[in-house]
């Protein structure tokens, strides 16, 4: 890739310590034991890397943001170190008639993943989003005939976003709901965590072909367990305490959020493992319950969002001694993941120790 073509206010190449760390905890997030990070780290550092078409339709830019504001490791530079980024209009110096030929190049040489970012109208033939004179539906179709995979990021482009909830004026829809010739992986999430996108990459450049998805087509690395079974405030849910209204004292004692809203009980994702902001933090360790950012419709169907779930069953008070079986698997679970992450970390520091010399 040419970082000519791309803003200079983009941080430098990453570290041989960040590297490393990365790769461990990408291969920990993949369930991967951790005698795979070398292996995932020699993928990435290929030099043939894979080129990347990368599309922007209805959104807000903050899935990309997301992964550039990411650091420690330095993921916008990591990334950009493991593929070839052909096109990215948000990134691109070029604009105008440039960028579109850049586009057009990049097509015509085929070949690439293409990632989406952003929901698709359809209404009125597509009107409501247009580049450079073409729809958005058109130009996702002409891109995906020479794509070899398609990644969509974020919940827009997953499953349509805000852009689809009710009455959904445009008629937004996600790649997948036009798109059926091609394998296609989503990465929800409003945002997503951008380390759910790099285990995503990685694990193309490791084993050539996309990860295991669920009905969703979200890889089941990251999606397949529900944010309550893994969440710190779990113990509290079975046990019965709960934060009645936000500020009260289960609120201060970090009890659990459900009757305030979070929609944990039915949301896949990683969040209490992965985590955000390099400071190991995510809505729930805050005090804000879950969104169920990363379900299909979930504007429509979680919202609104600081009011209970229905249907949901709730120990009643008594407590521990109720499920003491489901509870102690839940337990494991957690501890399990907690372990797989913190273990990644921990080698990758050791890999990193030695290493410093290549810094």
């Amino acid at each position: 890739m040419d970082r000519s073509i791309f803003m200079g206010g983009l941080p430098g190449t990453v570290s041989r310590r960040g590297f490393l760390r990365a790769c461990a905890i990408a291969t920990a997030a993949m369930g991967l034991p951790m005698e795979m990070v070398t292996k995932v780290a020699e993928a990435a550092q290929n030099p043939q890397r894979p080129r990347v078409v990368w599309l922007h339709f209805q959104e807000c830019t903050g899935c990309s943001e997301s992964l550039l504001r990411a650091s420690h490791p330095d993921l916008a530079s990591l990334i950009l170190d493991l593929i070839s980024l052909d096109y990215h209009e948000t990134l691109m110096a070029a604009a105008g008639k440039q960028a579109e030929e850049n586009l057009e190049k990049a097509i015509e040489e085929g070949n690439y993943i293409l990632v989406v970012e952003g929901a698709i109208p359809l209404k009125d033939g597509g009107v409501y989003c247009k580049i450079a004179g073409k729809t958005a539906v058109e130009i996702l179709k002409k891109a995906a005939e020479k794509a070899i995979a398609i990644i969509t990021i974020g919940t827009c482009a997953s499953f349509g976003g805000i852009q689809a909830a009710k009455p959904n004026p445009t008629g937004a829809v996600g790649v997948r709901d036009i798109i059926k010739d091609k394998p296609i992986i989503n990465v929800p999430g409003c945002p997503p965590n951008p380390h759910n996108f790099l285990s995503t990459v990685l694990y193309y450049l490791t084993f050539k072909k996309l990860p295991p998805t669920d009905r969703y087509g979200r890889p089941l690395f990251a999606f397949g367990r529900k944010i309550h079974d893994h969440c710190e405030r779990r113990p509290h849910f079975d046990e019965g305490r709960y934060v009645e209204q936000f500020g009260d004292e289960g609120h201060k004692l970090g009890f659990c959020l459900y009757k305030v809203g979070c929609k944990g009980p039915e949301t896949y994702s990683n969040c209490p493992v992965i985590r955000f902001n390099d400071v190991e933090v995510w809505p729930v360790s805050v005090g804000n319950g879950c969104y169920g950012c990363t379900e299909p419709n979930f504007w429509d169907t979680m919202s609104p969002f600081h009011k209970r779930l229905p249907n949901v069953k709730i120990p009643g008070g008594k407590g521990i001694q109720a499920s003491a079986t489901e509870i102690g698997k839940t337990a494991l679970g957690v501890t399990a993941a907690a372990i797989a992450v913190h273990a990644g970390v921990g080698i990758a520091k050791k890999l990193a120790t030695g290493s410093k010399s290549e810094e």
